[in-house]
């Protein structure tokens, strides 16, 4: 007897101690679970089932308990009964986790679209793609590449995958409970995104990348010599902890903070600009603070990604949601369809014209994929790159928007192709060299 109460003690101790070194990251584990839920069920319009099934069975966030609300259109997590965290819907704007700074009436401006039909065909229009056959294109080769995407199901978790020619839909597939028209969340693919508002405000002659940042905490400090361009680039020298395992930079600012464009702004400098490469979401948020800055009113920068880029190019699924401030939050929150998403980059294919209409120069492409230094070549200005060979069997100049758990958009100029792949694994589950290597031999 004496024996079993001392190990159900020490059973208690250990249990109390693991209580208290994870009790902080409860909050983290509540608030992905309740976020992901209320975006994927008032933007994505899917199913609490089907979310709770594949969406937050990751480890850890499996451990979440999440129950929506329709009528207040909000989703609240707990772990164990612990740690509630909420997140509500705004229509326009997306699902924001609450916290005691949250003020509905706060924010009541919403952006606004225009979304105007046509009859052009798809990707350039709203109409149904051309059934054209392109005689070039050999249709057995890809339909190998998407029986590769999609011949693991339990470990590559592929949920989407479409490939345009030269502007042509050559092929979609999907999988139960997806189609052309449900909205998928980027995570950093929406990085990309956020950078291309500043080629576009370059091209209008509104802005330099070599312009310092504008923050006026740095101009008596070392960081004073930061430009847009080190931002951009990813080598500010800032300090940041791109952790997403514990309590980090990353993770304090997606799931704890209101202003998620202040987490980066506050940082010290570690290094001269340019001296390292340091991957990080918090400086894509300081991106949106000063994409902000750039307009007179708040309105005006809710406005602007829309008129300048999503609505412009006809990606009329696409929602950017923001924090409880107002802010777009640039580093990992945007939805879009496959087919916008391949929209997306079928305007970087064309080096920035749609229609007919320059939305950004050429030589911007030029810029996004030029390597950064120390990145080895696998990154240039929030564009990723196969400069080096990453991917060994793919044409070196292919460059991509990437994405938590395998959201990619591939760009590769020298086949006229643009490949667009969603889903919840990436590498080494999901074989990118492979399926792109049998897709680039497809095509001439």
């Amino acid at each position: 007897m004496k024996l079993l109460k001392r190990v159900l003690l020490l059973l208690l101790i250990a249990i109390g101690v693991a209580i208290y070194f994870n009790y902080p990251k409860l909050n983290i584990i509540s608030g992905y679970a309740a976020k992901n839920m209320a975006s994927g069920v008032y933007v994505a319009h899917r199913s609490p089932a089907s979310i709770n099934q594949y969406d937050n069975s990751a480890p850890l966030i499996e451990i979440a308990s999440t129950e929506v609300n329709r009528e207040e259109e909000s989703a609240s997590s707990t772990v164990y009964g612990l740690m509630e965290r909420t997140a509500v819907y705004r229509d326009g704007l997306g699902a924001v986790l609450v916290n005691d700074d949250y003020d509905p009436e706060k924010l009541t401006i919403r952006p606004q679209r225009n979304q105007p039909p046509d009859t052009i065909p798809y990707p350039f229009g709203q109409a149904a793609p051309i059934d054209t056959v392109l005689p070039e294109v050999d249709m057995d080769q890809i339909n190998k590449a998407i029986a590769m995407a999609f011949s693991e199901p339990e470990t590559q978790k592929t949920r989407t995958l479409l490939i345009l020619y030269k502007g042509h839909l050559i092929a979609e597939r999907y999988i139960n409970g997806f189609d052309k028209d449900t909205p998928i969340l980027g995570w950093s693919m929406t990085k990309s995104v956020l950078a291309t508002y500043f080629g576009i405000l370059e091209h209008q002659g509104k802005l330099e990348m070599d312009w310092p940042a504008p923050i006026p905490e740095w101009k008596d400090d070392e960081r004073k010599n930061i430009t847009l361009n080190h931002l951009l680039r990813m080598q500010s020298g800032l300090a940041w902890d791109e952790d997403y395992t514990g309590i980090s930079d990353v993770t304090r600012m997606l799931f704890l903070d209101s202003d998620m464009t202040q987490a980066q702004r506050s940082k010290k400098a570690i290094a001269k600009p340019t001296e390292i490469w340091n991957y990080s979401s918090g400086t894509t948020n300081l991106l949106s603070g000063i994409l902000r800055q750039q307009f007179r009113s708040h309105q005006e920068y809710l406005d602007f990604p829309y008129s300048a880029l999503i609505d412009k190019i006809g990606m009329y699924s696409m929602i950017m949601e923001a924090d409880i401030a107002g802010n777009y939050v640039g580093s990992s929150y945007s939805w879009a369809s496959s087919r916008d998403w391949a929209r997306f980059g079928q305007l970087y294919l064309d080096k920035g014209n749609w229609n007919g209409e320059q939305l950004f120069d050429s030589t911007w492409v030029d810029y996004i994929t030029t390597p950064t230094i120390h990145s080895d070549g696998t990154y240039g200005a929030h564009f990723w790159l196969n400069a080096e060979g990453k991917y060994p069997d793919v044409p070196k100049d292919l460059f991509s928007c990437n994405g938590f758990e395998g959201q990619h958009v591939f760009v590769i100029p020298s086949k006229d192709l643009v490949v667009v792949r969603t889903g919840l694994a990436e590498e080494p589950f999901f074989d990118i060299n492979g399926v792109l290597s049998n897709i680039v031999k497809a095509v001439p």
